[in-house]
């Protein structure tokens, strides 16, 4: 059994046998001495008799040996007598079945115990199973979904929709769902989280199953199960996509033992009692010393033990360690011997370095074991550490999780071992992450959260949109008491987590060590290229779900790993005063270009890397003397390589040795037509192989990309001359120090960490504070009908107060989750930590702006950090923590909204995920006050910059988004436009109260001046911004009448039938689109109304006459009589509440006011026989607004729109104005019938048939009027008749009949 056996490699020979070697022991210590010695290390046992010192025969270190198998030898006696226990069958190493007893995809771990789910639900079954007796295995939760754990027999079939417990032979337990099922299912157990072990226990012959959960009985499931001959039950598991756990079967200790029940898998006995009884030995070793003068030993405290003592103790432990060291190789007795040992060690408390044994220890397994032992000892100590502390219940103090934290931390205090396990180890074997995690108690009673936060406190008072009122003064008596004794607990809590993140911080710094290079690379070098190998794998989501770091993990290991790096920033400050505060911390530009940090393919801001890399060489070497390889630019010129060479071996499979990509892709290299790209593909792998000729002259730098693991310190921190990752400074940026490199590579994996997973799971966790808030609405209202309740009807009151009870003990355990969570996840200092985060985006935008052309080669995940990491402080943190109190607060809006405002149209960034999130942060950015005194806050010239981008015109980009924040910046302003909501919704409740959308109104006068004088100095600009805004607003009003024609005629059908909601969803987008771009109109008009009115301007009249139009359609559309409108708006359907008469008509409404009552006399004139000459004109329709029907009648129908009816949002004056309109329009209209002739047909223009032919064009001298053909110039130069270019328009008026 032993490995000493089954090994070729010989083993170090410690024994001193030759004659020539005895005397220099027995010259230090006499023989009798030494005999006395030996036989008080290797007592004998009391089998072979009482011994007594007189009789017994004297030892020296030749007869050790023999001595030494005859006492181990002793515990032989039961060697495997029966290879079999009875019930039991099947192989003795039992592990999952993964050849025959599965069904579905599944992945299964390297040691055949671990399972992760890859398909719908799959189920896989043992190797061996029982018939009778009484068994049990255990089960580690490593996900909290769907999942069914029990026994199956041989015959039951499973498939994709049923699994263990759906079939009539197999018994599940189901922790997520709380139940338990055997064809049919009831309640059973409580709910598991990950984290959690569940043992499966089966009585055959009683007849029961029976499930524990963290070694609490959850009673018996099932009893009278079929047994008897033929009938045997393997341990089975379903479950769902990529739900995972691990068993074990006896392969380690169970965690939680049973009496009376076995383990599948029998422990290794023998083994076991030699390793205890070596340990011993090794223990009575390490306490006694020999004092040559007095010629005695002497007992002492082993915790002082030093390797450098006595030869003869050395020789000692040798000896021990030649039985002890094939032992430690065996994960059961690595957990259950060595482990425990270690932990009793550290049992004492006070800090690890108290503790100088274990790092002895450490010293003596690499002097006496062989480095493929010590290896595999540590690598099975890590892996029973880290299982540990995962699987650990969580109690009030954290003992556990300190425990073995601590352990961890002690080792990797010894330099050789921590080496070993960050090269080997800690990110290759293991998922060492989890050692920052700590995981969130589901189940608040075991955690011992009740006794740490005693009274529970929620918020109680609501404003009208249900939004928390956090007004302290409103507070009674007792709510205060109860809010202080909660935010005690909450404090209490948060001391004893911040013990176990200072412990995990401890680690980190321990692997960040940077000065242990006595032997070899420092742990630093070797952590960043793991590190980076991490991400990598993250980062390329296409790998399996094995790879991927779960979200929650990530957002711990993220905070940590912020301490860690900030504390070795500010003591590298305090070495070098010249370098920056970790306070300013940055990522200089040279990291996005020079080649030197791998980016795998991240997209950056310019595009793909190889582009830039073709399209930037001049801007390179110009500005930052980098010289690109021609071989790497040949090798990545064909779009068919992607980037495989450029990122170059970190991609390829491990096979492929260092030959470049020749080898790595052989399908390449054996199709014919491909000459061209082999060619590419072999110089590129050679120039990976040969030294490279300089090309250029020598002060220029060549770059060369490295793979990761070829870096060395050296490449990393630089050298003399030689600059590290900050290779190329360009010009722009300061020549000091900015800290050690290495930080600074680290830095950049936290802002993309934060960009992989950390931000969604911020966004995730918020759920249990918006769950307190819901129960707590719930359980006011309650209590409101309650007190409201008749006396006369007891049955109410007795379901109102059951519902009281219900809620008011959810709010108890949710509010102790939530003080849990926020003590985790969004305690102050995580909220320090993602500002710091924010802040050092902010920065090293601003220092890559700064490069000019090379700004391209940031990657964009800095941009999408600096913007979510900013909505989290703002939407994730805020309620238990203010964002205003964080220092420089002010000054980080500003920099961001400068940020914001430069970047949403800079041509330099091509990619348009990001364009629109910009784009999107900016809207939303304008919609609260403090965030757009931040934008105004900007330099001047850089708020005119923005404000043209967003006037230029509407064609050729999304132009949503920027419509969405000019009428941001004008809500407040226009007529009838202070709502928050609109009127008919004010009844319903808004799902999130803190949507942009959901805003008051807060109007940016300074920005709405900066467009007057834009739109008002250059006249271009704004005929063609206007021209376009025209354009879509005809666009998305006749969109919006097309499709609610479908809606309508589907909704008439006599069969049930469903209006596809995206198709509402997008009727109603139109609608609303339609609504801005008349809002935006509305704010022109307002701010320059001589761009219509001042006919002067080329184009005044014809916008003027397209603005009559377009106003004229859509009030004819929405105000017609019973129309269609109408039917649709009555019809309410979800998805179109917002389609409602008030904001379109007080939309139009307001631009015709402005140019027919709040203009000059000509204007108004202009603006009057414009309206009226449109043959879409009716009076009716101005009518409609004030509720009068034709003939000036109010309409009977109270249901009838008006604007009188509006009084909350429409003021006295501005009803006037309508009335004024209607007086002036009714008055001219009556004028205009009066006066005007009808016209002859022939005399109409051909192609509107509504105005009189008024132009000519030259050369072809066909006809139209102004304003058709003015419209159609504005787009197109070719005649609307013969296609022939149009060069000329002159005006032409009727000769008179002769």
């Amino acid at each position: 059994m032993s490995s000493k056996g089954g090994t070729a490699l010989s083993r170090r020979n410690y024994r001193l046998a030759s004659d020539t070697d005895k005397p220099k022991v027995t010259g230090i210590v006499n023989e009798k001495l030494l005999s006395d010695y030996l036989h008080h290390v290797f007592p004998a046992t009391s089998k072979q008799g009482p011994a007594s010192a007189v009789y017994r025969k004297p030892l020296t270190f030749q007869d050790l040996g023999a001595h030494l198998e005859k006492l181990l030898a002793e515990d032989n006696v039961t060697e495997d007598g029966k290879d079999q226990i009875e019930g039991c069958l099947g192989p003795s190493t039992v592990v999952l079945d993964h050849s025959s007893g599965f069904e579905g995809l599944l992945f299964v771990d390297d040691d055949l115990l671990g399972v992760i789910g890859h398909s719908n639900f799959s189920s896989i079954r043992a190797t061996t199973c029982v018939y009778k007796g009484k068994w049990v295995y255990e089960v580690l939760i490593s996900s909290q979904g769907l999942m069914q754990i029990g026994w199956c027999t041989l015959n039951c079939r499973f498939n994709q929709e049923e699994g263990v417990g759906d079939t009539p032979d197999s018994y599940a337990y189901d922790g997520n769902r709380v139940r338990k099922w055997n064809v049919t299912t009831t309640n059973y157990g409580k709910s598991w989280a990950a984290g959690d072990i569940v043992s499966c226990l089966i009585d055959l012959d009683e007849g029961t199953i029976t499930f524990c959960l963290n070694g609490q009985s959850l009673g018996i499931a099932f009893s009278n199960i079929k047994t008897g001959p033929g009938v045997a039950y393997f341990p089975a598991i379903s479950l769902s996509f990529k739900e995972s756990v691990a068993f074990n079967f006896g392969s380690r200790p169970l965690r939680y033992p049973v009496e009376g029940y076995l383990p599948l898998q029998s422990p290794p006995a023998t083994d076991l009692i030699k390793a205890t009884r070596l340990l011993g030995y090794l223990k009575t070793a390490l306490s006694t010393s020999i004092d040559t003068q007095e010629e005695k030993f002497v007992e002492k405290e082993s915790g002082a033990w030093h390797l450098h003592g006595e030869p003869t103790i050395l020789v000692t432990l040798a000896h021990i360690f030649n039985h002890f060291a094939p032992l430690m190789c065996k994960v059961y007795l690595v957990e259950d011997v060595l482990m425990n040992f270690l932990l009793s060690v550290l049992e004492g408390g006070g800090s690890v370095d108290e503790h100088p044994l274990i790092h002895q220890l450490l010293d003596l397994f690499w002097l006496l074991m062989e480095d493929y032992e010590v290896n595999e000892c540590l690598k099975q100590l890590m892996m029973s550490l880290l299982r540990a502390y995962r699987f650990s219940p969580i109690i009030p103090d954290l003992g556990f999780q300190i425990h073995y934290l601590r352990l961890t931390s002690a080792i990797l205090r010894h330099e050789k071992s921590r080496k070993f396990l960050l090269s080997n180890v800690l990110f290759d074997v293991l998922r060492s992450v989890v050692f920052f995690y700590i995981k969130t108690p589901l189940r608040v009673k075991e955690a011992g959260l009740e006794e740490l936060i005693p009274t529970t406190w929620w918020p109680t008072r609501f404003d009208k949109e249900g939004k928390d009122e956090r007004d302290t003064r409103e507070e009674t008596a007792e709510e205060r008491l109860r809010r202080r004794a909660y935010e005690r607990g909450c404090q209490r809590l948060k001391k004893r987590i911040e013990v176990v993140e200072e412990l995990q911080v401890q680690i980190l710094r321990l692997m960040l060590n940077n000065k242990d290079k006595g032997t070899g690379e420092a742990s630093r070098y070797i952590f960043l290229n793991k590190f980076r190998k991490f991400l990598q794998e993250n980062a390329s989501n296409r790998g399996n779900p094995t790879v991927l770091c779960p979200p929650e993990y990530m957002v711990c290991f993220l905070h940590r790993l912020i301490t860690a790096i900030r504390s070795y920033w500010d003591e590298g400050k305090r070495k070098s005063p010249g370098s920056i505060n970790s306070e300013d911390a940055y990522v200089p530009p040279q990291l996005f270009y020079n080649g030197k940090v791998d980016y795998f393919d991240l997209q950056r801001l310019g595009g793909l890397l190889s582009h830039l890399k073709k399209t930037l060489k001049d801007d390179l070497a110009a500005k930052a003397n980098i010289i690109i390889d021609p071989a790497e630019i040949q090798a990545t010129s064909m779009d068919d390589l992607d980037e495989d060479e450029e990122t170059g071996a970190a991609q390829r499979p491990s096979g492929a040795v260092a030959m470049g990509g020749a080898l790595a892709r052989p399908s390449w290299l054996s199709s014919p037509t491909l000459g061209r790209a082999n060619r590419f593909l072999s110089t590129a792998a050679v120039s990976l192989m040969t030294p490279r000729r300089p090309l250029a002259p020598p002060e220029k730098v060549k770059v060369r990309t490295l793979t990761v693991e070829q870096r060395t310190e050296e490449d990393i921190e630089g050298s003399h001359g030689n600059d590290g990752l900050l290779l190329g400074r360009p010009l722009e940026e300061p020549d000091q120090p900015i800290t050690e490199k290495s930080l600074l590579e680290i830095l950049d994996g936290v802002v993309m960490m934060y960009n992989l997973s950390v931000h969604q799971q911020l966004g995730k966790m918020v759920v249990v504070s918006d769950d307190v808030h819901e129960y707590a609405v719930a359980l006011k209202d309650t209590d409101e009908k309650i007190a409201r309740c008749p006396s006369r009807r007891p049955d109410i009151l007795d379901e109102l107060q059951k519902s009281q009870k219900v809620f008011a003990e959810k709010l108890n355990h949710l509010s102790r989750r939530l003080a849990w969570i926020n003590a985790t996840i969004y305690s102050k200092d995580k909220m320090l930590d993602v500002y710091w985060l924010l802040r050092v985006c902010i920065r090293t935008i601003e220092h890559a702006d700064s490069t000019g052309s090379l700004f391209a080669f940031m990657p964009e995940f800095y941009l999408n950090v600096a913007m979510n990491s900013y909505s989290a402080l703002k939407n994730y943190f805020s309620p238990s923590n203010c964002m205003e109190e964080l220092p420089g607060y002010e000054d980080t809006l500003a920099q961001l909204a400068a940020i914001l405002a430069k970047h949403f149209a800079d041509q330099r960034i091509v990619g348009t995920d990001i364009k629109d999130s910009l784009m999107q942060a900016l809207a939303s950015y304008v919609c609260y006050p403090q965030s757009l005194r931040a934008v105004e806050r900007i330099p001047e010239e850089q708020r005119m910059a923005m404000m043209r981008n967003l006037l230029a015109p509407y064609e050729q980009r999304p132009w949503a988004q920027t419509n969405w924040i000019l009428v941001r910046l004008w809500r407040g302003c226009g007529f009838g436009y202070r709502y928050t909501r609109l009127p008919h919704l004010l009844k319903t409740k808004p799902e999130d109260a803190n949507l942009p959308s959901l805003q008051k109104p807060c109007p940016s006068l300074l920005l709405q001046r900066h467009m007057a004088e834009l739109l008002s100095q250059d006249k271009d600009m704004a005929a063609s911004f206007l021209n376009s805004v025209l354009n879509q607003l005809n666009w998305a009003f006749s969109e919006f009448i097309g499709m609610i024609q479908e809606i309508q005629q589907a909704a008439e059908r006599p069969e049930r039938n469903f209006v596809d909601t995206r198709q509402l969803k997008v009727c109603a987008t139109c609608f609303d689109l339609s609504v801005s771009l008349l809002r935006v109109l509305e704010m022109t008009i307002t701010l320059v109304p001589e761009i219509f009115l001042d006919w002067a301007r080329p184009s005044a009249e014809l916008l003027l006459r397209r603005l009559a139009q377009l106003l004229n359609q859509v009030l004819n559309r929405v105000t017609a009589e019973r129309n269609l409108f109408d039917r649709v708006v009555n019809l309410r359907l979800p998805g179109l509440e917002s389609v409602d008469h008030y904001p379109i008509l007080v939309a139009v409404t307001g631009i015709l006011v402005r140019i027919l009552v709040d203009s000059d006399k000509h204007g108004i004139s202009r603006a009057a026989s414009v309206l009226l000459s449109d043959p879409c004109f009716q009076l009716r329709s101005i009518q409609y607004l004030l509720g009068e029907e034709e003939g000036g009648a109010i309409g009977a129908d109270s249901k009838h729109f008006s604007l009188h009816t509006y009084t909350d949002y429409i003021s006295t004056e501005e009803e006037q104005k309508v009335e004024q309109m209607l007086t002036l329009l009714t008055e001219e209209s009556k004028q205009a019938a009066a006066s005007t002739a009808p016209p002859s047909e022939d005399d109409l223009c051909p192609i509107c048939y509504a105005h009189s032919i008024s132009a000519i064009f030259k050369p072809c001298s066909h006809k139209s009027c102004k304003a058709c053909i003015n419209q159609h110039l504005m787009n197109n130069k070719d005649c609307f008749f013969c296609k022939a270019t149009i060069t000329g328009v002159d005006d032409y008026t009727k000769p008179a009949s002769s």
